[in-house]
């Protein structure tokens, strides 16, 4: 049984979430609060598994009261509730950077309250049963299933390593969901501008991606951009695909493109990471250079097989430097990374790929 704690100020929300989760035979409610700082007394006293919290909120706000929780050492996941707007999308980023694990958009403009309650509980039931085991694995010190995908490659088999391609990587393609800020902000930081484009894809709607990449411009060596239709894909900067519109990478090795679109969900999302991988292997073959981090299903899987089928490498974040081991996990299980790594080695291994020094093939050591 999951043990949650639902922090709000609203008494109706505060109900209305309880009976969503308590609906879930797998979800027990064993507590609510009215603000950050009731909250922080109920996580010391009842030890949820995991804590769902309201942004704003009187006394002490959920930004703050994530910080508070943090600061004890408490590793326990914490989902953020965020309204869909510019305000909503920066407090959500600062609740992210102070060591929240995801968050879940309120619902607006769905006409009823059975609809409203409908899309937060599809948002909200499957990231908790995909935090949860993973904190307990951590808690415990014991390693949590990795999420695998239906093939007979056993999980993490390594796929033997590749030389680079001639004319070397044209491109490096970022995919991320649960987690995927802070790690794309820990990712970035740790790279200096590299001598190709990098596309990202992170799960995250409207207004979300724009403030996500302007803070990631404040704070890394390379320029980050929200991607717009028809711009160029140039060295040194890193474009991230605006939510709700998937980012195909189009042109040819040296002269790439953003192109925009509005074509159904894949994997339920848009952006898709495996839009992105497919484009970009239309557009240069294998010479793109995926990675895949920290992320909830399995998107990414299918386009990253395209890129290994036409000679490209994918490196995978590995599960203890992961939020969630579903996307990274995919792509290990499915036996199509070259490497899977800690958070802090993948920026590394980057620069040494894309040397133009770089060894016919990758170094050993790759963590299984």
């Amino acid at each position: 049984m999951i043990k949650v704690l639902v922090v709000d100020d609203s008494v109706v929300i505060r109900r209305l979430v309880s009976d969503l989760l308590a609906a879930d035979p797998d979800i027990e409610v064993v507590g609510t609060a009215v603000n950050g700082r009731a909250g922080v007394e109920k996580v010391a006293a009842l030890g949820p598994d995991l804590v769902t919290m309201d942004i704003e909120m009187p006394e002490v706000d959920g930004i703050e009261a994530v910080r508070r929780i943090r600061a004890t050492g408490n590793r326990v996941p914490v989902i953020m509730f965020s309204t869909l707007t510019e305000r909503g999308a920066v407090a959500t980023l600062d609740a992210l950077a102070a060591g929240a694990s995801d968050y879940v958009a309120k619902p607006a403009n769905v006409g009823s309250v059975g609809r409203s309650m409908e899309q937060v509980r599809d948002a909200l039931i499957p990231r908790i049963k995909s935090l949860v085991p993973h904190h307990r694995a951590a808690r415990l010190g014991a390693t949590a299933p990795p999420v695998v995908p239906t093939r007979e490659a056993p999980p993490t088999a390594l796929r033997p390593p590749r030389p680079a391609p001639v004319g070397g990587h044209r491109v490096v393609l970022v995919g991320s969901s649960t987690g995927g800020p802070e790690a794309l902000g820990a990712l970035l930081a740790a790279l200096p501008p590299l001598p190709v484009p990098v596309v990202v894809v992170q799960h995250m709607p409207p207004l979300f991606t724009r403030q996500l990449a302007a803070r990631l411009d404040r704070n890394v060596a390379a320029r980050v951009v929200e991607a717009e239709h028809g711009q160029p894909l140039l060295p040194g900067t890193v474009t991230i695909a605006p939510g709700d519109q998937h980012l195909h990478v189009t042109g040819r090795p040296g002269r790439l493109t953003a192109r925009l679109s509005q074509e159904p969900p894949e994997n339920y999302c848009r952006p898709a990471v495996d839009v992105l991988f497919r484009s970009a292997v239309e557009a240069v073959g294998g010479a793109a250079l995926g990675v895949v981090l920290t992320g909830m299903g399995q998107d990414g899987c299918r386009g990253a097989q395209l890129l290994v089928d036409a000679g490209g490498s994918v490196l995978a974040q590995d599960q203890a430097s992961s939020v969630v081991w579903g996307m990274p996990g995919a792509i290990a299980g499915a036996g199509l990374a070259e490497q899977v790594l800690p958070l802090t080695d993948i920026a590394p291994e980057l620069v040494r790929r894309l040397s133009p020094r770089r060894a016919a093939v990758p170094a050993a050591g790759a963590h299984r």
